[in-house]
């Protein structure tokens, strides 16, 4: 067990699953719901540490099996670990390199021992196994580790999706035998598919488990929408309360304010990152394309409910001549944006959850967001 983590649930909405805690780590609190950017190779694509700090990130991810390939676990420990080499003081939660298997199923080989590939990097051959992941983990230094996992294709049948599950409950035993930083947290991660059955299963596998958290993996991976959402609503409320949940790779604002409904404590995702950088931006009332004329001489900001550097300095004009222009600093005040309103969302879902009054916002962000509110 962690000596350094812990959770606490402060509050529960009246109408909704919607969860209020807070999760201890011995680099200071996280509130939940919390939304953490991603930072696959140490960095968020973009920002400083500075910039993460101001815009409320409390906690950030960094990817094992990335940050094993470059720059190397040699150069990160030489350095001091993750959080001294990329100049970040608080929580890190590492992925253990098991969607990674997932992405490369075309040019892996997965056996009980392990999954053995190709690095995308120099084509050098790896064997990842789950006592290999939480010993790359263990030494970035992370927070919050992820147990080494087999997420299968949305394709795949009901047959290769139980054994799938069935292989990862095996593989997070061996993470739990694997672990020796006692400050570092180990979630395991409930697989299934969208079966409620297997879903099930693996819950109740893993919950017998010595782990400080939950996660709900193996979802969008291809699989329709409203099918992830169902089985988020049934999978979220029968993972144990007294420990964190945490729903990965999802999604939209859409999807964080259905899942914070559901039970879900945690979240991360490349979306508003990426869309970011693509020059996709994220308002009150929906996304905007600050490519579009009918911003070229705008002097608004992106969102005039926003708080976020950008919206408090720039007009969406000058943000559209950066963009067109592939100005880098583009990148960086979109990216500011998007993680701040993403941040703040969960603040304040936070905020309505204590007071009760969660459904009703929700549901006046959605309808303001031009997504229709079911009765």
């Amino acid at each position: 067990m962690s000596t350094g983590f812990g959770f606490t649930l402060v509050g529960e909405d009246t109408n909704t699953r919607g969860r209020a805690g807070v999760i201890q780590t011995t680099r200071g609190p996280i509130e939940t719901p919390v939304f953490m950017p991603v930072g696959t190779l140490g960095t968020v694509k973009g920002l400083t540490p500075a910039h993460l700090e101001e815009l409320g990130a409390s906690i950030i991810l960094g990817n094992a099996y990335h940050l094993y390939l470059r720059p190397g676990l040699e150069v990160i420990e030489a350095l001091g670990g993750l959080h001294r080499m990329a100049g970040w003081s608080r929580a890190i939660l590492t992925d253990s390199g098991g969607f990674q298997v997932y992405s490369l199923r075309n040019s892996s080989k997965v056996t009980e021992e392990g999954v053995t590939f190709r690095s995308h990097v120099d084509g050098s051959s790896h064997l990842l196994t789950p006592e290999r992941s939480i010993a790359i983990q263990e030494t970035l230094g992370s927070d919050i580790m992820m147990v080494f996992d087999q997420c299968p294709p949305s394709t795949a049948s009901r047959r290769e999706v139980a054994a799938a599950a069935e292989r990862t409950h095996r593989w997070a035993h061996r993470c739990l035998d694997a672990r020796t930083r006692e400050e570092s947290a180990l979630f395991a991660i409930v697989q299934g598919g969208v079966d409620p059955e297997l879903r099930r299963q693996s819950w109740e596998t893993l919950s017998s488990e010595a782990f400080e958290g939950f996660a709900i993996g193996g979802l969008s991976v291809g699989e329709d929408p409203a099918k992830m959402a169902e089985t988020v609503a049934y999978t979220a409320p029968a993972l144990p309360s007294n420990k964190p949940r945490y729903l990965m790779g999802v999604g939209t604002p859409e999807d964080l304010l259905a899942c914070v409904s559901s039970g879900v404590d945690m979240f991360d995702c490349v979306i508003p990152s990426r869309h970011a950088r693509n020059g996709r931006l994220v308002t009150a009332r929906g996304d905007i394309n600050i490519r579009n004329a009918t911003h070229r001489l705008s002097d608004q900001p992106i969102c005039d409910r926003c708080d976020c550097y950008t919206c408090r300095n720039f007009s969406r004009a000058y943000l559209r001549h950066l963009n067109r222009s592939k100005e880098i600093l583009f990148s960086t005040l979109g990216t500011i944006h998007n993680l701040r309103f993403y941040v703040r969302l969960m603040q304040r879902a936070r905020e309505e959850i204590l007071r009760g009054e969660y459904e009703s916002w929700r549901d006046e962000i959605l309808a303001e967001r031009g997504v229709s509110v079911e009765a």
